[in-house]
C-alpha cells in the first residue's frame, strides 16, 4: 500500500482550483499566498506538467489546464476519503461525541428519563440527540445509533429488537370519575377518541379501528377526534382530560405508575405488530460507544417489561 505523494501540494492545488485564487487558498489554509503557489509549481515540476493556465490579469487569473480539470474530481474525493478514515479512527474511542437518534416521542417519554444512568456509568461520553421522525442516512448525517418504531427492516441497518408493546385505551382519572358508565369498550360511544398518527396505519400501526374491532365494539364512531402526529402530545392531551387516547404502552408506563392516566378495559389484549428496534450501521457494530450504548438500552429495556 503506497501513500500519495505530495499530500499538501495537492491540497494546496485543490484548495487553489476552487477559489481561483492563490490568496483566497492560502486563508484557508493558514499560510502565505506565496507557500500556496511554490507547492502547486513543486506539484507541476513532479509530474512535468502545468495545471493552470495563469493570466496576468482580469477576473480570473487562474484558470484549471484540461488534465487538471480531469483529474480534480478524483482529487477531491480522495481527500473526502480521507476525512471519512479519520473520523472513523475517532468513532474507535469509548469518550467523545455518541449521536443517537430517536423520535421526539420516545425521546421525551423513555430515553430521557432513563439517560442520567448512561451518563453516570460513562461519564466521558457526550451523548447527541438527534430527535427527528425522519428515516435519516446515519453516515450523511454521522450517526452512531438510533432506535426506530416499525417492522425491524431498515436498508443498509442492523436491527435488533429493543422493546415489543401493547396498545390500549387511557384516560385522566378526572374523566373517569365523570363518565362513570365506562365499563365496557361499547361505552366509548359519544366521548371523545384522541387518535395517535405519529406513524402511517398502513405500516401496520395499530389504530383505534383495529382495538375497537379487537374489543367487539365497532359500533364506536372513529371518524371524529382529536388527531395528533406525536405520541407524547397525545398522551399529553389525555392528561388534560381532553379525551380517551388509545395508549403504546412503552410510551405510558410512567404516567400510568404517577397515576396521570389510568388503563381502560384491561381484559382486552392487544398486541402492536411494530416494535421498538436498536438500529446502526454494520460495520460500526464493535465501536466501543455504541456497544456501551446498545448494552445499556438492552438493560434498561430489560427492567422497563413487565415480569
Amino acid at each position: 500500500m503506497s501513500a500519495p505523494e505530495h499530500l499538501n501540494a495537492l491540497r494546496a492545488f485543490e484548495a487553489a482550483a476552487r477559489h481561483e485564487s492563490f490568496s483566497a487558498a492560502a486563508a484557508e489554509l493558514h499560510v502565505t499566498p506565496a507557500a500556496v503557489g511554490q507547492l502547486v509549481r513543486s506539484l507541476e515540476e513532479s509530474l512535468g506538467t502545468p495545471l493552470f493556465h495563469r493570466g496576468a490579469s482580469g477576473r480570473k487569473r487562474l484558470v484549471l489546464t484540461e488534465a487538471a480539470q480531469r483529474a480534480l474530481p478524483d482529487i477531491r474525493a480522495g481527500f473526502e476519503r480521507l476525512s471519512a478514515g479519520v473520523a472513523r479512527l475517532k468513532e474507535g474511542s469509548s469518550t467523545g461525541v455518541l449521536t443517537v437518534t430517536v423520535s421526539p416521542a420516545f425521546a421525551a417519554k423513555w430515553i430521557l428519563p432513563r439517560l442520567e444512568r448512561f451518563q453516570a456509568a460513562w461519564p466521558e461520553l457526550d451523548v447527541r440527540l438527534d430527535v427527528s421522525t425522519e428515516l435519516l442516512d446515519f453516515a450523511a448525517r454521522g450517526i452512531d445509533i438510533g432506535v426506530r418504531y416499525g417492522a425491524g427492516v431498515w436498508p443498509g441497518l442492523t436491527a435488533e429488537k429493543l422493546l415489543g408493546e401493547e396498545v390500549y385505551p387511557v384516560c385522566s382519572p378526572a374523566l373517569l370519575r365523570q363518565s362513570r358508565r365506562m365499563r365496557r369498550p361499547s361505552d366509548l360511544s359519544g366521548l371523545r377518541l384522541i387518535h395517535d398518527r405519529s406513524v402511517d396505519a398502513r405500516s401496520g400501526f395499530a389504530t383505534w379501528e383495529a382495538w375497537l374491532e379487537k374489543a367487539g365494539a365497532r359500533e364506536v364512531e372513529t371518524k371524529r377526534g382529536l388527531r395528533i402526529n406525536n405520541s407524547a402530545a397525545v398522551l399529553q392531551a389525555a392528561i388534560d382530560g381532553q379525551g380517551v387516547a388509545l395508549a403504546r404502552s412503552i410510551m405510558v408506563r410512567d404516567d400510568l405508575a404517577a397515576g396521570r392516566l389510568v388503563r381502560l378495559f384491561p381484559e382486552v389484549e392487544f398486541s402492536s405488530v411494530l416494535s421498538y428496534y436498536v438500529v446502526y450501521r454494520p460495520e460500526c457494530a464493535t465501536l466501543p460507544k455504541l456497544v456501551a450504548f446498545r448494552d445499556w438500552l438492552v438493560r434498561e429495556a430489560r427492567e422497563a417489561q413487565p415480569e
